[in-house]
């Protein structure tokens, strides 16, 4: 199967190229009905709604400036085992950010690194590592080229210079590559995302994209029930424009994730290929649906393969205005890895929002709720499931041309039994408050 994948992905190679020769001949100047490009869909395109509202999001900008934060957890888990324990945190982190959009290329670059102190458990104290990057490209006006890559080395997701940007938003059918999260663990996640699509015809679009994703816990004694992890896979998709609105088309993708448990390998196979439907009611305001069959394969010797059929949906939408920003997903798939062990059924669902409600406030929340549960309870080594409810509320206020303050709450809860880091204390409670300082630097176009 993943052979086929790599078919079509030269056979999308080969007609790029033909493309761009094909552009050539059109004479400099000419505009001709076919030109007319096409968007690509939230359940194809593999990108995250925007979370910004309209005023901050600027291209053509570098931007440097760091952020300091001090913060209260009722439970910052210094011990597995312990009850939990209590703690105020200070963190330090300097940014540098590259923004250059032209009429070809979109480029962003983000770097980001942490220092964090505990006042009283010094034992927690940790560097962290944040990168980020998208890059877009037009290689000739029916053929885009896209990257998207990300790295994140943390013992906690919440502890960001954004909290707000810990729950993120997306059309698609994948999952989050963490599914449990741990307060006091290193960890190392990426996620790499390359996508190739070619229009061609006024109103179709075929593309192509390979995925690879991976979490590695530095001390597998902190994490005990949870494991490292990785997965890489394909998708293919046709794209048709009913009308300036209205898009459907339909999707494959194949997935493989292995995950380890202590001297063990388990392999999960998933296929599914969805229908979608989007609507863009205005530029900035989109819905999106798809739905389709899903089979899951999986091997864990010495246990006989496991296969079964389920079905695959997601629902999405964004709203994206001058003053205000809403984005919301829910999503059915069964998947794998994330630091857990097996196969589960997640029925997941997103929310982000902010709104300016006055020239210097900025309110912010994101909530988030998954259900896993586990396909294969048979399998050893394996866990039932649980949930995951979490969510942050900010407040956003200038306080001079470059300063920034931002105050607000996250709340976190688990429920894995069979995982002691997060039964024997499945709450945590966190009050933080941050001052940003940003520099802002126009580019060239």
């Amino acid at each position: 199967m993943f052979a086929r994948i790599c078919l079509i992905l030269q056979l999308l190679v080969a007609m790029s190229a033909w493309a761009q020769v094909d552009m050539n001949v059109i004479e400099p100047g000419t505009d001709t009905p076919d030109q007319a490009q096409m968007l690509t869909p939230p359940p194809v395109s593999g990108d995250a709604y925007p979370a910004m509202i309209g005023s901050e999001a600027r291209s053509n900008y570098l931007r440097t400036g760091w952020t300091i934060t001090t913060a209260y957890s009722d439970n910052v888990l210094g011990e597995v085992g312990a009850n939990p324990i209590s703690d105020i945190s200070y963190s330090l982190w300097p940014s540098i950010a590259i923004d250059k959009a032209t009429s070809r290329l979109h480029l962003m670059l983000i770097y980001s690194p942490g220092f964090t102190i505990y006042q009283h458990t010094s034992g927690l104290n940790q560097t962290d590592q944040n990168v980020a990057s998208n890059f877009q490209y037009r290689l000739s006006p029916h053929v885009t080229a896209s990257f998207r890559e990300s790295f994140l080395k943390s013992s906690n997701v919440f502890n960001q210079p954004d909290p707000l940007s810990a729950v993120v938003v997306s059309g698609s059918a994948q999952p989050s590559s963490v599914a449990v999260v741990v307060a006091s663990a290193n960890q190392l996640s990426n996620m790499t995302n390359a996508e190739l699509t070619y229009q061609f015809s006024r109103n179709g679009m075929i593309g192509t994209a390979g995925a690879f994703t991976s979490l590695h816990y530095l001390n597998p004694t902190e994490v005990t029930g949870l494991y490292n992890s990785n997965s890489g896979g394909g998708t293919a998709f046709y794209n048709y424009r009913l009308s300036e609105r209205h898009y459907v088309g339909a999707s494959y993708q194949y997935s493989r994730i292995l995950t380890y448990p202590q001297n063990a390998q388990i392999e999960t196979q998933t296929n599914y290929v969805l229908g979608f439907y989007t609507i863009y009611l205005k530029p900035t305001f989109s819905v999106s649906m798809s739905a389709g069959p899903e089979q899951v394969r999986i091997f864990q010797p010495p246990s006989l393969a496991y296969r079964s059929w389920s079905p695959a949906l997601t629902a999405s939408t964004s709203w994206q205005g001058r003053h205000t920003n809403v984005a919301a997903s829910y999503g059915r798939i069964i998947t794998s890895g994330g630091g857990l062990v097996g196969a589960y059924l997640s029925n997941n669902a997103s929310a982000s929002a902010r709104w300016q409600v006055a020239h210097t406030w900025t309110l912010g929340a994101t909530a988030a709720y998954a259900i896993n549960k586990n396909v294969t309870p048979s399998f050893f080594q394996g866990t039932p499931g649980g949930h995951t409810v979490s969510g942050t509320i900010a407040v956003q206020h200038p306080i001079s041309e470059r300063f920034n303050l931002e105050m607000g709450y996250t709340y976190l809860h688990q429920s894995y039994s069979d995982i002691a880091v997060i039964s024997n204390a499945p709450n945590i409670n966190r009050v933080f408050v941050s001052v940003n300082y940003q520099l802002a630097r126009p580019l060239g176009r």
